[in-house]
């Protein structure tokens, strides 16, 4: 993009996603340094970013942060420059010090949010009010008012804000969405997508008290779903259903309204014929078994008037077996950390780089006076405006299984309220 200034970015957030570095250490999941630091490390190599800064609440982590940083990127590629101004300062902890970083920077910068689910609102919207463009990991928020508000402060002040929902980015998902289109009308849809019970023992400051398996994992599918089907159906009611009895048990002791696992069953409605309606399954489990040989499984299944497809994300027809511990299926296309033959980092094609990249993009490009941050909501990209219906299904999903109930979604005038 020509004539197009770097974009400073603020990563609010210093965990697993950001860094790759967790509180017990090293991360040991499929995210061992991290995407969000080196997707955007990279790009600054590359000349689309700027300077950078990192939010969090501790700021007595950042020695350790910054020393794997420096052991699992500044060693391992060419060229990267791993600078970055801390907040809080100093090893202090202070749960708003995102707010004295968002205070020091320039209207058209960008925040990039990787916190846990319940402070997404305040940061997106603090962010937006100062002018400052905002992806946001998913789920966007908990409840759709919220999401209402993001739609509405983005627009006033003409910002980007996207949510991070980087599998719409994953070759296979985007080819399947547009082969469903010549599918005729939808009728069903069904999605797993699980996670080891060891991670309980990452997010056990979080589960089940901050937010809950359902908003966590299968905003990912229920997105894909809502993605696929825009413009063609609408969700209508949500009746939700959750197992429970592992995340409170030993040896993970988790709060007692922990769930286990989550299904929210949806009516949708063809909003081009009047005679068809579907049905969408979509389940999330954190109580997953260990050594299943993937990090996350996840598959779905689509069924339309004229044909179906079947998708497993988690088996790529590649896996590797080692003495020590098994068999494992790897996702190359995802994040690819392996270096290039130069020795620089070589994974700009994964999807988990895409979707930050094309979020960098298009906040640059309207800082530059290319596009308007409105454009974007009609590309298919997961804006704030594009993905109200994921946030409607998610929040009525945990009214149902709160309340005991089926929870309506219809639209009122311009917005999507819940009945």
């Amino acid at each position: 993009m020509e004539n197009a200034a770097k974009l400073n970015v603020l990563m609010c957030g210093t965990g697993e996603y950001t860094t790759g570095w967790t509180g017990s250490g090293a991360s040991k999941s499929d995210k061992k340094i991290g995407v969000v630091g080196l997707t955007l490390f990279d790009l600054r190599r590359l000349g689309k970013v700027g300077e950078l800064g990192m939010a969090g609440v501790n700021g007595g982590k950042f020695p350790a942060i910054r020393q794997h940083l420096d052991q699992n990127i500044g060693d391992v590629y060419k060229d990267m420059d791993l600078s970055f101004d801390e907040f809080p300062k100093e090893g202090k902890v202070n749960a708003e010090a995102y707010k004295e970083a968002i205070d020091g920077m320039s209207k058209g910068d960008a925040v990039i949010i990787f916190t846990p689910d319940p402070t997404h609102y305040a940061i997106s919207m603090y962010a937006i009010e100062k002018g400052l463009h905002v992806l946001v990991t998913k789920p966007a928020v908990q409840l759709l008012a919220h999401h209402n508000d993001l739609i509405t402060a983005a627009k006033k002040h003409g910002v980007v804000c996207m949510v991070e929902h980087h599998k719409r980015f994953d070759p296979v998902y985007s080819d399947a969405r547009a082969k469903a289109a010549a599918l005729g009308e939808f009728n069903f849809f069904s999605a797993w997508m699980s996670q080891p019970k060891s991670q309980l023992e990452t997010f056990r400051a979080w589960a089940g008290k901050d937010s809950d398996i359902s908003y966590y994992l299968s905003s990912h599918h229920i997105d894909i779903c809502c993605w696929m089907l825009q413009d063609r159906a609408v969700p209508t009611r949500v009746v939700a259903s959750a197992a429970t009895g592992i995340a409170t048990s030993e040896p993970y002791n988790c709060v007692p309204q922990t769930e286990d696992t989550i299904t929210l069953m949806v009516d949708w409605e063809s909003t081009t014929s009047s005679k068809h309606r579907g049905t969408g399954v979509y389940t999330a489990s954190w109580t997953a078994p260990l050594k299943a040989g993937v990090h996350s499984a996840q598959h779905w299944y689509y069924m339309g008037e004229k044909g179906d497809i079947t998708v497993d994300q988690a088996h790529r027809g590649y896996d590797v077996t080692v003495d020590d511990t098994g068999k494992s299926w790897y996702n190359p296309f995802y994040m690819k950390y392996s270096p290039s033959e130069s020795g620089h980092f070589d994974g700009q094609r994964g999807y988990g780089y895409v979707s930050i990249e094309k979020f960098v993009d298009a906040a640059r490009s309207v800082n530059a006076g290319h596009n308007k941050a409105g454009d974007y909501d009609k590309h298919g990209l997961p804006t704030i405006a594009n993905t109200v219906l994921t946030t409607a299904i998610l929040h009525a999903g945990r009214i149902s299984l709160d309340e005991k109930r089926p929870v309506g979604i219809k639209r009122n005038g311009d917005e999507w309220v819940l009945e």
